[in-house]
C-alpha cells in the first residue's frame, strides 16, 4: 500500500512509500521527502477546491464586490432621518394669496428677488431648459464653470463657446470662470467640488445678493418648477432653508426612478451664513417641487465623459463599461450604466428596484419649454432613447 489510515482517521505514509519518497533525500533533501508523503494525503476534491472554487470565489468578490456592498448596506449603514414633508398646492387659476395660506404662510407686499446659482460642467440642453423654466422669476442668473472635472480632467470652457445661445438671459447673468486645480496625486473628487463651490460664494456676492434674498441652491440637472419658485418668493415666513423634493428620472423623461430627489434647496440669504453647499442643510422639504434629469444628455460621448468626470467615477470599475455600444444599449434598457444595486436602506427597497427602471409614456408636467419644443429635445421624450454618437 502506498497509505494507510492511522488511528485517528489520519493519514501517514507507509514504509513503502518513505522508501520512495526517502530516496530522494540525499539529492533534495528531508523537506522534498515529507512533501511528497503530504500530497498523497490529499484528496481529489481538495484539490479541485484550492485550484478551481477558491480561485472562482475572488473573481466573484473583484468583480461583483461593490454590487455584494451596496445589498449589504442595511447591514452597516441606518437610513437618514427623515424630513419634515410640506405639501404642496398648486393651481394655475388659484390666487397667490390662496396658495400662501395653504402652506401655512403669510402673503408679501412685494416678490423677494431671486438668484439661481450652478456649477456649469457640459450640460448646455438642460441648461436652456432650466433657465426657460425659472426666467419669469429669476433676478439674477449666476453661473460658474472650471477648465477641468471634479475628478481633474481637463475640459474647455464649454458655456463660453456657447455664450450667444443664452441671449435672452444676458442682462441678468453673472457668470464667472475659474481655473481647476490639477493637483497631482490627488484623488478625491470631493475636493475639487468644494473648491470650485466656495469660488460660486464669492461670485454670488459679485452679483450683488443681499440678505432676505432667494437664493436656488441646486445642480444643472435638477431643476425647480417656475411655479414652486413663485410661490416662495411672494410667500411670508417661508422656512429660512427648504428643501425641494424633486422627481428623479435617469436618461430622460421615459424613465422617471421615484421622487426621492432632495438635494436641490431653496434659501433666504444671509449674509456671513449662508454658504453654497449640495448636502443636507435642513429638516423641510416642499413635496413635488420640480424634476432631477440625471444623465440626461443628447450625445454618448457625453454620458462617457460625465462618467469618467464626475465625483462618483471610481464605479467605472472597467473599461468596456465605457464602450459606447454598450452605453447605448443600457440606456434604451433602462438599466444602470455602472451596473449598480440601487442605494437604499432596506432589502425591501434594494429588492424592489432591482432590474432595469419601467418605461413611462406620460409626458404630463414637465417644463414648458420642453414641449414648446419638443422636436429639437425628443432624445428627452418618451419613445426616443436612441442618442447621436458625437
Amino acid at each position: 500500500m502506498w497509505w494507510m489510515m492511522g488511528e485517528n482517521g489520519g493519514h501517514y505514509c507507509s514504509k513503502k512509500s518513505d522508501d520512495l519518497c526517502g530516496s530522494q533525500e540525499s539529492d533534495r533533501g528531508f523537506g522534498i521527502s515529507r512533501l511528497c508523503c503530504i500530497l498523497r494525503g490529499v484528496d481529489l476534491k481538495s484539490i479541485l477546491f484550492l485550484l478551481i472554487i477558491v480561485p472562482m470565489c475572488v473573481l466573484g468578490v473583484y468583480i461583483h464586490g461593490l454590487k455584494i456592498s451596496y445589498f449589504l448596506r442595511p447591514l452597516w449603514e441606518s437610513p437618514p432621518k427623515p424630513f419634515h414633508e410640506i405639501p404642496h398646492y398648486h393651481h394655475e387659476n388659484a390666487s397667490m394669496e390662496s396658495l400662501c395660506k395653504l402652506h401655512g404662510w403669510g402673503i408679501r407686499e412685494y416678490p423677494r428677488r431671486v438668484y439661481d446659482a450652478v456649477l456649469f460642467s457640459t450640460e448646455v440642453e438642460l441648461l436652456t431648459i432650466r433657465w426657460k423654466e425659472l426666467y419669469p422669476y429669476v433676478t439674477q442668473f449666476v453661473l460658474l464653470e472650471s477648465n477641468s472635472t471634479f475628478t481633474g480632467l481637463p475640459k474647455p470652457f464649454v458655456f463660453a463657446s456657447h455664450r450667444d445661445e443664452f441671449k435672452f438671459i444676458e442682462p441678468r447673468l453673472t457668470y464667472g470662470s475659474i481655473g481647476g486645480r490639477f493637483k497631482k496625486g490627488e484623488k478625491n473628487p470631493f475636493y475639487e467640488e468644494a473648491y470650485q463651490r466656495i469660488a460660486l460664494d464669492q461670485l454670488l456676492r459679485i452679483a450683488g445678493i443681499t440678505d432676505d434674498d432667494l437664493l436656488i441652491m441646486s445642480d444643472v440637472d435638477e431643476i425647480p418648477s417656475r411655479h414652486t419658485i413663485n410661490l416662495l418668493r411672494w410667500c411670508d415666513d417661508t422656512p429660512q432653508i427648504l428643501h425641494l423634493r424633486l422627481k428623479n428620472y435617469l436618461y430622460s423623461f421615459e424613465f422617471p426612478v421615484d421622487d426621492k430627489s432632495w438635494r436641490a434647496s431653496v434659501h433666504r440669504y444671509q449674509t456671513g451664513k449662508t454658504r453654497y453647499a449640495h448636502y443636507r442643510q435642513s429638516d423641510v422639504i416642499l413635496a413635488d417641487s420640480g424634476w432631477h434629469c440625471s444623465f440626461c444628455f443628447r450625445r454618448i460621448s457625453e454620458f462617457v465623459f460625465k462618467m469618467k468626470a464626475y465625483s462618483h467615477y471610481d464605479r467605472v470599475r472597467f473599461a468596456h463599461y465605457l464602450n459606447p455600444r454598450r452605453v447605448q444599449r443600457v440606456i434604451c434598457n433602462g438599466a444602470d450604466l455602472f451596473d449598480m444595486i440601487p442605494e437604499e436602506y432596506t432589502f425591501k427597497d434594494i429588492i424592489g428596484k432591482m432590474g432595469p427602471i419601467p418605461h413611462s409614456y406620460s409626458a404630463v408636467h414637465l417644463p414648458a419649454f420642453l414641449l414648446e419644443n419638443a422636436e429639437r429635445y425628443k432624445f428627452l421624450l418618451p419613445g426616443n432613447c436612441l442618442r447621436d454618437e458625437e
